[in-house]
């Protein structure tokens, strides 16, 4: 994995959430809020939970170690959720741009959990698991709006390679 490798990942990643948010502006306050019994509640829930992880692991690769990433209370709205979260795109597709050479990649971040356990990793390795884990929490996503009955929008990342080369 290489500097242009993170970066494409990173902007596949903000094309796929822009293309998610698209389908879910479309739903009712009521769908968006709806408990669908997934891991993170419904859609509201699991977008929150990206989004804070998101905030949260760019947290960890300035130095900080925060205890939590807050609760979805505090944007029970889309518009509200999306701003935020427009913000830490934003600061995270900088710190992606500001990766110079491929040794940025291995400097090793040390971070705590969520409990509190230490651990260090790469950086490089924890910018694919954010990716990664964006990835999985939105299939969550498209399976809840198929079980609302809404046509999703594939986010797979060959479909944004072809929308690239185009």
């Amino acid at each position: 994995m290489n500097v242009t490798d993170i970066q494409n990942l990173y902007d596949y990643n903000y094309w796929a959430k822009r293309r998610i948010l698209a389908v879910v502006e479309t739903l009712s306050p009521e769908l968006f809020a709806k408990d669908l019994n997934s891991s993170h509640g419904g859609i509201h829930g699991t977008l929150f939970h990206i989004m804070g992880a998101e905030e949260l692991w760019f947290m960890r690769w300035k130095g900080e170690s925060p205890g939590s990433f807050g609760s979805d209370g505090a944007y029970p709205s889309l518009d509200l959720l999306s701003d935020h979260w427009d913000m830490v795109e934003h600061e995270i597709m900088g710190f992606c741009h500001m990766l110079r050479t491929d040794e940025d990649l291995k400097k090793v971040i040390a971070y705590r959990n969520l409990k509190g356990e230490a651990y260090s990793q790469p950086l490089g390795r924890l910018m694919q698991h954010l990716v990664n884990h964006s990835t999985y929490h939105r299939g969550q996503v498209v399976t809840m709006l198929r079980q609302l009955g809404v046509k999703p929008v594939g986010t797979d990342l060959v479909a944004y390679y072809l929308e690239k080369d185009r």
